[in-house]
This record gives structure tokens, sequence and C-alpha cells, in this order.
């Protein structure tokens, strides 16, 4: 039931349908298992097998410091994530942030943009699993029927479906596992190249050569515009936050672990794409072999540890991409259990399980992304495109979800008697401008069917703005559980 012009928030908030069934999400996640969440969100490995490809093709040899200047842009727009997260706690993340601080209209829009975000994302990465496992079987000599891939997509899904279902301690556990094995294996081999480039046992010839974390030769407009792919490597740093209502002492564990998440790939980043760059040599001829390279970090595995080395790092590549996925669809779960809960779907949707999982959700999520899979197939796509296609559509609804959140902090700043200083609101401004500039790269010069991306986002987000002005109701629901539960 709806309330009366006359109610005031909590007494709407009795009426509102916001009970979830079930026995409600477990309390008991610590710092170092929210980390994990984000950076297997992110993908280390898959990010740094792929991302820098495209900026060395910008840049040049300067794909290190490319990555300082994407890593200053993302702790910018993190900045209001983590800043609003120390007082605010939710499963819905933007949707909550977005909610509180602009009012429950702006949340529920920034919401459904983030709920595009973690959707896109899901089916992208269901093609990113079928593209490394087909390299880990290349690497292994092993060759698939072409249709072999829906295959892979298929049980990907339903294996991250049954360890969603299961406590989320379970799933951040598996992720840390994942991450550790994925970081420290690529870490190793970046090791490997700078020592063996250091004292000259290489098959380059140009050393370690540190003006890569400098600007060099690239124009600024160059690095800027690189910079957009490499910001891309920390896609999904917030996912942490859709576990506020799992955590212990959430409005100190939160704020920690994105910050963790955020700055550990910064560093590691930088690291593994100096390694590269000096490995594949910064001279013309080596700046080409890294921007065509198909997977840099299995082809300078081959080179400088050997073939055994480069199977190593395919099968654990796969890995990185199914944890991942695990990652993006236990996000997107917490999300839509918390508007369901709000009363945006069926009350299923708010149900948990035994376990503390928000189950109907997970099942809709990976559902979903299976269809979203064979939807593209069906017209002719690969799993490549899966990747790359729906990669582009969950990156620009991304970043209207991240600028809800920028604008929100801003918001927030500038309340009577705001814990936050008014001089910190240069940050989020930086990060929004950062966004605004991250949209545009990808909306400018794409050829088709790129072309058709920005419309299909929009038009995900319009909806969501269509939905939230013809339901006022809705509304005043989310205004009356936020006020009721002052999110803390």
């Amino acid at each position: 039931m709806a309330s009366t012009p006359h109610e005031s928030p909590r007494q709407a908030a009795d009426h509102a349908p916001d009970e979830a069934t079930g026995p409600g999400l477990h309390r008991n996640l610590k710092v170092w298992e929210v980390t994990a969440l984000s950076v297997g969100f992110m993908g280390p490995v898959m990010a740094m097998s792929l991302n820098g490809i495209g900026v060395a093709g910008l840049v040049g040899k300067a794909v290190p410091f490319t990555f300082i200047v994407s890593f200053a842009g993302t702790m910018a727009v993190a900045y209001a994530f983590i800043r609003l997260t120390r007082y605010f706690t939710h499963a819905g993340s933007v949707y909550a942030l977005a909610g509180a601080t602009l009012g429950p209209r702006a949340g529920f829009f920034g919401g459904f943009a983030l709920l595009g975000t973690y959707l896109f994302f899901s089916a992208c990465i269901v093609g990113a699993c079928a593209v490394f496992f087909d390299a880990m079987l290349t690497e292994l000599g092993v060759s698939v029927p072409t249709w072999g891939w829906l295959i892979v997509g298929l049980v990907a899904s339903l294996g991250a479906l049954a360890l969603n279902l299961r406590e989320s301690k379970t799933v951040t556990r598996v992720l840390l596992t994942i991450g550790m094995v994925g970081i420290v294996t690529m870490l190793g081999l970046a090791f490997v190249i700078i020592t063996r480039v250091g004292s000259g046992n290489a098959p380059v010839s140009t050393g370690l050569d540190f003006g890569t974390l400098l600007p060099g030769d690239a124009s600024w407009t160059a690095v800027m515009t690189a910079a957009v792919f490499g910001f891309l490597s920390w896609a999904g740093f917030e996912s942490g936050t859709t576990l506020g209502e799992e955590t212990k002492d959430p409005k100190r564990t939160i704020p920690i672990a994105l910050t963790l998440a955020v700055v550990l790939a910064g560093v590691i980043y930088t690291i593994v794409m100096f390694a590269q760059s000096v490995g594949f040599g910064t001279d013309q001829a080596g700046i080409d072999a890294f921007a065509g390279a198909s997977s840099t970090l299995t082809q300078l595995s081959s080179t400088y540890i050997g073939s055994w080395f480069a199977v190593l790092i395919s099968i654990i590549a796969f890995c990185v991409a199914f944890a991942s996925l695990l990652s993006c669809s236990a996000a997107a779960a917490r999300l839509v259990y918390a508007m369901a809960r709000d009363g945006f779907g069926p009350p299923a949707l708010a149900r948990t399980n035994a376990t503390g999982a928000p189950s109907t959700a997970t099942y809709v999520v990976i559902g979903l992304a299976i269809a979203l899979m064979l939807f593209l197939a069906v017209i002719g796509g690969g799993p490549v495109e899966v990747y790359y296609w729906f990669a582009t559509i969950a990156t620009l609804c991304m970043v209207v979800a991240y600028g809800m959140a920028s604008v929100g902090v801003l918001r927030h700043t500038f309340r009577p008697g705001s814990p936050i200083k008014a001089w910190e609101a240069i940050v989020p401004a930086l990060g929004l401008g950062f966004l605004i500039y991250v949209y545009v790269v990808q909306v400018e010069g794409q050829e088709a069917p790129y072309t058709y991306f920005p419309w299909i986002a929009g038009a995900w987000c319009l909806l969501g703005l269509v939905v939230i002005i013809a339901a006022p109701r809705l509304a005043e629901r989310i205004g009356a559980r936020i006020s009721q539960e002052d999110l803390s």
C-alpha cells in the first residue's frame, strides 16, 4: 500500500513493501573480503592482458605514464564513493548514495544506470570467459568447434550462479584466492622481465627505459584519450559498496576496502605496464609489437620464461575472467535485491535464501546475462563481439552512474552542517570532469555498430527516468526507506 500525501516518511515506510523474505543478508564480511569483490570485478590479469594494447597505439612508449594519469582520474571518481560510504551504507550502491544526497528520484535514476552497467558487464564477461578459454586451449594445442564458446559461456554462467547462491563469505574467499594467484603470477612475470632487461639478458636492447614514466613525445591529447582506456581497467571498483549490508562496521570497512582496491590496482597496473613496455622494447619496433599483440601477458610469457608459463597465464586469465563474472553478477543481484525491496519489481526479487544470498535476484541476473549472450549469437556475433559490444554499453551506463555519485557528494559537501570540508569539492569536481571526458571519447569518432551503443545506453538510462517519473509512489517508498533507516 502506498503512503498518503499526509504521511511522514516513517509512516510511509510502514506501508511500503520493503520487507525482504527469507533470513536476510548476513553481516559478517571484513575489509579484505570486500576488497576481493572489487578487485575480482576489475580482473587485473584480464585488464593487463588487453587494455595496454590500444594505449600503446596512441601514446607509444608512454603507456605506464598514461596508466598513472588514469589512476589519478580513477581516484578522483572513487572519492565520491569513499567519502559517502563513511556516512551511508546500503546494498544498492549508487541507488542509495545518490538517493540520500540528491533525493529518491535521482537515486533511482543513478541506480538504474548502475544496474545497466552490471547487467551488460555480466554479459560482456561471459564473452570474456569464452575468449580466454579459447586462448587457453590454443596454448594447449587443442581446437574446439566454432559454437563451443556458447558452451563455455553457459557453463561459466552456471558456475557463477552456483557460487553466488552460497554465503557471500564463500564467494569473496573464492575471489580472493583467484585474485591473489593471478596478481602474484603476473607480478612474477613482471619481475622476470625487468630483471632480464635490466641485466641485458633480454631479446630487446632498449634497456630499462624510465622515460616510459613520463609523457615523452606523446601529446597531452593522446595521453588523455588513452587514459580513458586505462580507466576501464578500474571498472567496477565500486562494486564492494553493494556489500554494505553484509559487512561488519560498514562505515569504516567499505571506504577502506574501496581505497585499497583502487590503490592496489593502480600500483600493480603501473608496475606491470612498465614491465610490458620495456619487455617489448621502447623503440618503434617494440611499440608496434606491443600495439599489435593479441594478449600481451601470454606473448611476453613465451618470450621471457617459456611456453609452459604462457599456458599457465592463459589458464589463470580464464579463472580471473570467471572471478570477474562472479563479482559482477553478485553486485548486480544485490542491486536488484535492494531496488525490489523498495517496491521496484516483483517482491520475490527481494527474497534471500538460507545462506543470506539474494537468490531470486541472482537467478534473474544470470538468466539475463545468458539471454544477452544468446541474442548476439543468434544475430551472428561471437565471443569477441559479446565482450566488446556489451562492454561499451556497460561503460556508457557506468559513466552516468558514477557521475550521479560525484554530483551527490558535491551536493552533500555544501549542505549545512556537512562533515565534508568545502575545499574538498575540487576532487569530485575533477572526477566529474574526467567522467564527461570519458563519455565523449567513447562516443566520438566511432564506426557502426559502436555508433549505436550510446543510443542503447541512453535508452536504458531514459527508461529509468521514465519509470521514476511515471511511478511517484515508488519514489515515496524509496525516500521512506532511506529516512527510516538513515542508511546507518
